[in-house]
C-alpha cells in the first residue's frame, strides 16, 4: 500500500503515516510504500526514506521502501549508505524503489540542473544496483554498514514509462513499477520488454511479498476504492497529475485508472484481471485521493484487509488458465 500524507499538521502528518502503517500490517499487506517531492508539493513528504522508516518503527512485520525516491537528487553514496543503515536498523525490512524525477522545483531545491536528471539517473542505476548487491568498491565499500550489508538484503525497483527503461532494468536484475495511470496494454508492452531484459541476463524475475521477493517483480499501481467513487477527489487529483505530467507519459493514460467496486471481492477480480493482463507479479495500492480524511482513508484500509485482500490472494493462488504461469508469479 503506498502511504499518503494528508492534509494535516506536520506533527499529524507523522502521526497519521504512523497509524496508516499499522492499519495496512493489521489489514495484511505486505509492505508499504512513501514516495517523493519538495517545495511543499502537496501530499508527498520531501524524503521518502525518513517516511518509510517512521511505517517501519511503528510495525513489526511489514516491509517499507522509500518507492520511488528520486535518484539524480542526491549523491549517490549517501543514498547507498542511508539504505544500508535502515537496513541494520530493520533487518529484511527495507527496500527501494528509484526514478529519474518530473518535477523542476524538485531540482532547483536540490541545485542539480533540471536538464541532467535523466543523463545523472541512467549513470546511478546501475552503480545503485551494484552497490546493494555487494559490489561497491573505494571508499563506498568500505563503510561498514555498505560493507556488512548482504546481497540483494535490499532489493530495487525502477519507476518506468517506456520500454527501453523497462529493459534496462531488466538487464540490471531488477524489478519495475508503473504508473498508476498507464493503460494495461501500455503496462503489458513494457512487461515484455522487461522480461527480454532479465532474460538477457538470465534472470525470470523473482517471487513477491517481502523485499526480498519484489527486486524482479513487475508491479501494477492502482487507485482502488470499495463503494460510490469520491468523484471530486477523483477530478481534484486528476488535475494535480496533468498539471506536471509530461505528454510523454500522458499519452498512455488509461483516464484516471481507479477500480471501484460495490465491495472488495468486485474490486479484487478487477485487480487479478489488470494483473494478469498486464503481465504483473504485485500491486501496489492506493486508496488516496486529494482532499480525503484520516478518517475516510482509515475506513478504506480496513475494508480492503477485510474484503479485497483475501479474494486477491485466492485469485493470485489459482493457476492461470489464460497464460502459462510465470517463474516466480506471486503477491
Amino acid at each position: 500500500m503506498r502511504l499518503y500524507p494528508l492534509d494535516l499538521s506536520p506533527e499529524a502528518v507523522v502521526q497519521n503515516l504512523r497509524v496508516q502503517a499499522r492499519l495496512a500490517e493489521a489489514a495484511g499487506f505486505d509492505g508499504c510504500m512513501t514516495s517523493e517531492h519538495h517545495g511543499g508539493f502537496s501530499n508527498y513528504l520531501p524524503n521518502a526514506l525518513v517516511g518509510a522508516t517512521w511505517a517501519l518503527d511503528a510495525t513489526d512485520r511489514i516491509w517499507a521502501a522509500p518507492c520511488p525516491l528520486v535518484l539524480p537528487l542526491r549523491p549517490l553514496s549517501q543514498t547507498v549508505e542511508d539504505l544500508a543503515w535502515t537496513h541494520h536498523r530493520y533487518p529484511g525490512r527495507v527496500g527501494v524503489g528509484v526514478c529519474a524525477g518530473a518535477l523542476p522545483v524538485d531540482f532547483e531545491l536540490a541545485g542539480v540542473p533540471f536538464a541532467e536528471a535523466f543523463p545523472r539517473y541512467r549513470a546511478a542505476l546501475p552503480k545503485l544496483v551494484d552497490a546493494l548487491m555487494g559490489r561497491a568498491t573505494g571508499p563506498l565499500g568500505a563503510e561498514p554498514a555498505v560493507a556488512a550489508l548482504p546481497p540483494g538484503a535490499v532489493p530495487v525497483v525502477a519507476a518506468v514509462q517506456a520500454p527501453v527503461s523497462a529493459a534496462r532494468a531488466g538487464a540490471l536484475g531488477i524489478g519495475v513499477l508503473y504508473d498508476s495511470l498507464q493503460t494495461i496494454a501500455r503496462t503489458a508492452e513494457l512487461s515484455a520488454a522487461h522480461r527480454e531484459g532479465l532474460a538477457s541476463q538470465g534472470g525470470h524475475g523473482g517471487p513477491v511479498g517481502g523485499p526480498g521477493g519484489f527486486s524482479a517483480a513487475r508491479i501494477l499501481i492502482r487507485r482502488v476504492w470499495i463503494g460510490p467513487p469520491p468523484t471530486e477527489a477523483v477530478a481534484t487529483q486528476m488535475a494535480r497529475y496533468e498539471g506536471y505530467a509530461p505528454d510523454r507519459a500522458r499519452a498512455h493514460w488509461a483516464g484516471d485508472a481507479l477500480i471501484a467496486g460495490a465491495d472488495g471481492r468486485e474490486v479484487a477480480e478487477q485487480l487479478r484481471r489488470a494483473m494478469v493482463d498486464g503481465d504483473c507479479d504485485a500491486v501496489n495500492l492506493r486508496v488516496f485521493l486529494a482532499g480525503l480524511s484520516p478518517a475516510q482513508v482509515a475506513e478504506q484500509i480496513v475494508r480492503h484487509g477485510e474484503e479485497t485482500l483475501p479474494r486477491l490472494r485466492e485469485l493470485i493462488d489459482q493457476p492461470r488458465n489464460d497464460q502459462p504461469p510465470r517463474a516466480g508469479a506471486g503477491r
